[in-house]
């Protein structure tokens, strides 16, 4: 019998695969699924572009990691065409197939029916304009199983953040209050406010105490992005926290626009990967953050996830198929959804944070 030496394709290296014929299928299903246009074009662009190189050239390029100095190439095709000419199936690709081209109005109502609460909702008590209970009945009317009731931490004085004395009297009213929403349930919360140097702004016992800790960044979000970077690792390591919310912090609509906060998205969630962590899709029309192409690198990264409306008001618990909507597009799986689990293994993967 022939070693494996004698094969070229053997060992560690895999037959190449034909990377115009990924990039020409990744664009066959981008329009399959009503992607808008410019991102078709991009990819049967490119298809075209490789098509005209020569072997030779291909290999050159591969070799040197030059992809991104032909025109039109960015860093989403570049890495697409290595994985291909590597003989891998690209990820971009392999998300897309997953789904088979349905048409985003399935996919995302699909996700939708298997969401089975909501893992960031706020009252009266910080910044939202009901009481407890009216939320829950809101959320209980929807046919959610269970929201998660994520006040805010001290830190954030505007919107009323809850004081560890406050935090505690709310305890006590939500396991009042659960014997009469039965068997809807409200689980205990907080979205506390990470720190600069990443800390998370509530006592730590209190933090154990509660079912489901949202750590989100409300100040500072123009750190450089070094910083930036090691303050939500630095959180994510903590066993404390569960969700990463809003992780840009961007502002799309209203008089508060902003851009993302900057960050090597990479090491973040190769984080939230390492610690079982999930990052949010928070549905908020004004928000609608992560950005999609950041959002694609969480699941590239294979993050879990979170898909929360956020919602200050009971209308807005309607807000999750803006979410939804947003996973399918980005190849979000039902699988890695936390609130998609119902409540005891939610509460399951949340106590594994602290064991």
């Amino acid at each position: 019998m022939a070693s494996d030496d004698s094969n070229p394709e053997a060992g560690t290296r895999l037959a190449r695969r034909d990377p115009v014929a990924d990039l020409e299928r990744i664009a066959f299903l981008l329009e399959a699924a009503n992607e808008p246009t410019y991102r078709v074009r991009a990819f049967r662009s490119a298809a075209r572009l490789i098509a005209r190189l020569t072997a030779a050239e291909r290999a050159e390029r591969e070799r040197a990691g030059t992809w991104q100095e032909l025109p039109g190439i960015g860093e989403v095709l570049a890495r697409t065409i290595d994985e291909s000419m590597r003989g891998e199936e690209p990820v971009y690709l392999r998300r897309l197939e997953a789904t088979g081209g349905q048409a985003v109005e399935e996919g995302a109502a699909a996700i939708c029916g298997a969401l089975r609460g909501d893992c960031h909702v706020h009252s009266d008590w910080s910044d939202g304009g009901s009481p407890i209970l009216e939320m829950a009945q809101a959320a209980r009317g929807l046919g959610h199983a269970y929201m998660v009731l994520t006040d805010h931490s001290p830190r954030l004085k505007v919107a009323n953040g809850l004081t560890p004395d406050r935090l505690n009297q709310q305890l006590a009213d939500v396991a009042a209050l659960n014997p009469q929403l039965e068997p809807f349930r409200i689980l205990t919360g907080i979205e506390v406010d990470i720190n600069p140097d990443g800390s998370l702004d509530q006592e730590p016992d209190l933090l154990s105490q509660v079912d489901v800790v949202v750590g989100s960044v409300h100040s500072e979000l123009r750190m450089e992005a070094r910083l930036m970077t090691r303050r939500l690792v630095t959180a994510l390591a903590n066993p404390h926290l569960d969700i990463l919310g809003h992780v840009t912090g961007r502002m799309v609509t209203g008089n508060r626009r902003r851009p993302p906060s900057a960050f090597d998205a990479e090491i973040v969630f190769a984080a939230a990967k390492r610690f079982d962590k999930a990052v949010e899709i928070n549905s908020r029309p004004e928000r609608l953050d992560p950005p999609k192409r950041i959002l694609r690198l969480a699941v590239e990264a294979g993050c879990r996830v979170a898909i929360d409306s956020d919602a200050h008001a009971p209308g807005q618990l309607t807000w999750l198929p803006n979410g939804c909507d947003r996973a399918f597009r980005c190849g979000v799986t039902i699988g890695s959804v936390v609130n998609a689990l119902d409540a005891d293994e939610l509460l399951a993967w949340t106590r594994s944070h602290e064991t």
